[in-house]
């Protein structure tokens, strides 16, 4: 898949300004733009800088929700097929895998995706070194408890895949930073605790993780919180919330505190109930953003007992359920080198053999991939990338469905029997327009979360080493979670074994509007428009000064930079129903009339399920085929 010179300079890189020498613009383009401008291969998960929802794979999606907005649809239908899918995502793959399944490998699909890479959130992401690769996700991050909260239909198609939950467990080392003394840590910025500071030590069990009880190396919280840059009545109470000595409700009843944990948000509680002063508060703020995308005060208590966090235990309430506790107690070890990347690949390697060698999820994580099979006239099943689809309509009295997708500037007709929308919910009104008003509007209400998967590549990380921690939570700088990446070895990759080793951290960002009184979908609305009006290099400079305040006296230089990958999810976790929000049996409403077949128009994204996990993508995809067989 390639782009010539002079195509290049006829105009197809449009990003390009104007008025500028050929040279000047190979010099002045993406990484994207310059590769194929120089014919080297076309091999996305290379690309470093601001990836995710790059540049190029939005703009025409935003302007059809402009009022007035409209595209010229073509006439001409160019390609039939058995089945289109919109998006290339776990949901949409795993779509296609199981149609051809049921239906036949003589059947004829198409996969359009507006990214320059397939797997949708699964993103990879490489950076080359002198001495070797190092791979880290972009996005979609490890199977979640896969033993205790899959469906059998997800277990059946990751076996189908070739993935075996015990081996996939046996490369990942749990024992790696744990066996370096390593624990988890906080970092407090001297913005609003007065001083840069890493604390480790953190004796706590977090909600996904990935370090063994019995491992942690950490502190009594006496101890821990001790050492806190915080006045010693403020640690004296967070040490009490966290030994949990304290029924903070003891004047309600139960019924009354299961009304309380769904209606009050934790920040409330930890004000109101714990007395917890505003120092106190804000040591949690960024506590969820990493599992929600959203801060304490804008879910629930209920939700922040999901989370793992303090002041619970003495209530004398009903157990978390199995699911919820499964999260907490399960390792959260079921991780590839690149995530759910691996996933991605080996479904793709299965629908069009071409593409990749190999049979197994060990031959996979190094397989070469061959961009240019991904859509051949010779597969049954073709992939486009950088095509974003503008329409899709039922037509010759609901026998078909016409869709409609943009590509180099050009809108393009396809016509299929049926169609899968496995892409974003709020997105599929716009795109099928004659759908019903009451589906537009339940479709609408999963509105995503804006978030930032940041990857830097090191030259060495012995400033993890002396700071002694591999994760650390930060409670009011930028970025609330800094990590190195998980010691998972397979296939013939290899994680980094010396503190001298190169190594990837993978740092997350959520743009929130804490305290602001807003919902969870005001504060995403307005934190993925502040998302999209930053530039790489406004990304960077936060990213260099927070690693400087964090690690600079423990020999941290700039120049350990060897590169950054900016995954910018400005429609990142799909939306969950929020008891402080949202009524309860409404949504549950909302939630069937979304997902409904509409003619031959099918619904299959893991934002159908109201969930952002890999299990739940693949549970769309049985519900839509299913649909659609019927």
């Amino acid at each position: 898949m390639r782009i010539t010179r002079r195509d290049f300079l006829n105009g197809v890189a449009l990003t390009i300004a104007a008025g500028m020498t050929p040279l000047q613009q190979i010099t002045n383009a993406s990484d994207y733009i310059q590769a194929m401008v120089l014919d080297e291969e076309y091999y996305p998960p290379k690309l470093t800088g601001l990836r995710g929802s790059h540049d190029g794979s939005f703009e025409s999606a935003h302007k059809l929700g402009r009022a007035g907005a409209s595209f010229a649809m073509p006439e001409e239908i160019e390609e039939e097929y058995d089945l289109v899918i919109v998006g290339a995502g776990i949901s949409g793959l795993t779509a296609a895998h199981l149609y051809v399944a049921r239906f036949g490998a003589d059947k004829k699909i198409l996969i359009l995706d507006n990214h320059d890479d397939f797997g949708g959130h699964a993103k990879r992401n490489e950076f080359s070194t002198d001495e070797s690769i190092l791979m880290s996700y972009g996005g979609s991050e490890s199977l979640q408890s896969p033993r205790s909260v899959y469906s059998q239909e997800a277990i059946e198609f990751i076996h189908k895949l070739g993935i075996d939950l015990t081996r996939l467990e046996n490369h990942f080392d749990v024992g790696f930073y744990p066996k370096r003394g390593f624990s988890k840590a906080v970092f407090f910025d001297q913005k609003h605790f007065g001083v840069n500071k890493i604390v480790s030590g953190d004796p706590g069990q977090g909600v996904a993780d990935d370090v063994p009880k019995n491992q942690k190396n950490g502190l009594t919280y006496h101890e821990f919180i001790g050492d806190f840059p915080m006045s010693d009545h403020d640690k004296a109470q967070l040490i009490q919330l966290h030994k949990e000595e304290i029924d903070y409700l003891s004047d309600l009843t139960i019924e009354e505190k299961e009304a309380y944990l769904v209606s009050h948000s934790y920040s409330q509680f930890l004000r109101d109930k714990v007395k917890l002063s505003e120092k106190g508060v804000l040591f949690f703020q960024q506590s969820t953003h990493d599992f929600m995308a959203v801060g304490i005060d804008a879910i629930s208590c209920s939700d922040a007992r999901a989370c793992a966090l303090p002041g619970f235990e003495k209530m004398g309430i009903d157990p978390l359920d199995e699911e919820v506790q499964a999260a907490i107690d399960d390792l959260y070890i079921h991780h590839f080198p690149d995530g759910n990347a691996t996933i991605a690949r080996l479904i793709v390697r299965q629908l069009i053999p071409p593409v990749a060698k190999g049979n197994t999820m060990e031959d996979v994580v190094m397989a070469k991939f061959d961009y240019s099979k991904l859509d051949s006239p010779r597969s049954n099943v073709r992939i486009r990338l950088n095509s974003t689809v503008i329409n899709a309509v039922n037509v010759e009295n609901g026998t078909k469905t016409d869709v409609v997708y943009l590509r180099d500037g050009k809108t393009h007709k396809v016509r299929a029997k049926a169609a899968i929308m496995a892409c974003y919910n709020m997105m599929i009104p716009y795109l099928v327009p004659t759908m019903p008003e009451e589906q537009k509007v339940a479709l609408r209400h999963n509105v995503k979360a804006p978030l930032v998967y940041t990857k830097v590549a090191l030259s060495n990380w012995l400033c993890f080493q002396e700071a002694g921690t591999s994760n650390i939570y930060c409670p009011s700088a930028p970025y609330s979670t800094v990590k190195l990446n998980y010691p998972v070895s397979m296939g013939g990759y290899e994680h980094a074994k010396s503190d001298l080793d190169p190594i990837v951290v993978h740092m997350i960002y959520v743009p929130t509007m804490p305290d602001s009184g807003l919902p969870a979908t005001k504060q995403a609305a307005m934190g993925r428009s502040q998302l999209l009006g930053m530039t790489f290099d406004d990304h960077e400079k936060i990213i260099r000064q927070q690693l400087q305040d964090m690690f600079g006296e423990y020999g941290f230089l700039q120049e350990d930079i060897i590169g950054i990958t900016v995954n910018r999810w400005s429609h990142g976790y799909a939306y969950y129903p929020n008891s402080l929000f949202d009524d309860e049996k409404y949504f549950e409403r909302v939630m069937a009339v979304a997902k409904k077949p509409f003619g031959n128009i099918y619904i299959a994204n893991s934002d159908s399920e109201w969930g952002a996990y890999a299990h739940a993508a693949i549970d769309a995809a049985y519900r839509a085929v299913g649909e659609l067989q019927g």
